[in-house]
């Protein structure tokens, strides 16, 4: 069969076959008397098989080595081919997500896309000062996108860009909360801490029950933050969490200063000194230390005088730090 008849059932075209013959990856078993190319059966199998391979996106040389090596492993270059073809969509899909963010900010010229661009870029950088430079740098009447910066604050792992990241989504204004909400349902609780961490920082009804949902979190350092930031807005939800807090010795600190702050209201000091005193049933020497500084930031009677209760403490030890106690509010 002639090389324009080859060419017509096959679908590759003359200059095509023409070029296959050069590389060796399909050559005509004979000539004609005018020394036309002539293609045996078996070359032209072997032409649909070269056609076969360059559809999955082997380039020839690739094909010339599979189809002379009798120990071609077709598993071998199939995963070598699905990985090739995931990295191409990963980066492709990249790519679509800056042209997205570009696009929902709306600037109005080029200095806006390229202070986006530049964004973008910074962003991407291995380097955590560079990419808290990106964030903090002035960008004029060019809004950034909330979700570039929602997706940047779920995926940050320093804590100074990260930090920088929740002050600039804080002030975006609106969708902030949606572009952040979606991390209180991650799987990873890394994730979801990041996400209650930003969410700690904007104001708002919806910003307060998303915080309140966190509450029950499977993770101790999701639900923990969550108390702290519900606590300091004034909820009297987080206070069970906050107390496990003292009693756990994470962040019992910070937690008992917010149950302090949430005492004010003399109804609610009632509450918190009453939820605190039941840890103190069967609770060890640490645990009731820790306790005794969590009442010492309580104000009112109930507090002073379960101080004092603890000031007779068996253990010399708690019974010390209470009387220190004691003696700090008589002094105020």
């Amino acid at each position: 069969m002639l090389i324009g008849e080859v060419a017509r059932r096959s679908g590759v075209s003359a200059r095509m076959l023409r070029h296959y013959d050069s590389l060796g990856l399909v050559r005509p078993t004979g000539r004609t008397v005018g020394n036309y190319r002539e293609y045996a059966a078996e070359d032209i199998r072997r032409i649909f098989h070269v056609e076969s391979l360059r559809s999955l996106g082997l380039s020839l040389r690739e094909i010339g080595r599979a189809l002379e090596d009798p120990g071609f492993a077709p598993a071998a270059l199939v995963a070598d081919l699905i990985a090739r073809t995931e990295e191409r969509l990963r980066r492709e899909q990249e790519l679509l997500e800056r042209l997205r963010a570009v696009g929902s900010a709306q600037a109005s010229g080029w200095r806006g896309v390229l202070r986006i661009v530049a964004l973008l870029q910074g962003l991407d950088s291995p380097s955590a000062a560079r990419r808290q430079q990106a964030v903090l740098a002035p960008g004029g009447e060019v809004p950034v996108p909330v979700e570039v910066l929602a997706g940047a604050v779920l995926a940050e792992a320093d804590p100074n860009v990260a930090g920088a990241l929740r002050w600039a989504l804080a002030r975006a204004g609106g969708g902030a909360v949606a572009g952040v909400a979606a991390g209180v349902q991650a799987d990873d609780a890394v994730v979801r801490l990041r996400a209650v961490r930003a969410l700690a920082e904007m104001p708002g009804d919806e910003v307060a029950g998303l915080l309140a949902d966190a509450l029950g979190d499977a993770d101790a350092a999701v639900r923990g933050r969550a108390a702290l930031a519900l606590g300091a807005r004034g909820s009297m939800a987080a206070v069970p969490v906050l107390v496990g807090m003292v009693v756990a010795g994470v962040s019992d600190v910070e937690a008992a200063e917010v149950l302090g702050g949430l005492s004010a209201d003399p109804v609610r000091a009632d509450r918190i000194v009453g939820a605190l005193a039941g840890e103190l049933v069967g609770a060890d020497v640490a645990v009731r230390i820790r306790l005794a500084q969590a009442f010492a930031e309580l104000p009112g009677a109930g507090a002073r005088v379960v101080l004092e209760r603890l000031a007779g403490d068996e253990d010399r030890s708690v019974a010390l730090v209470a009387a220190a106690f004691v003696r700090m509010r008589e002094d105020l």
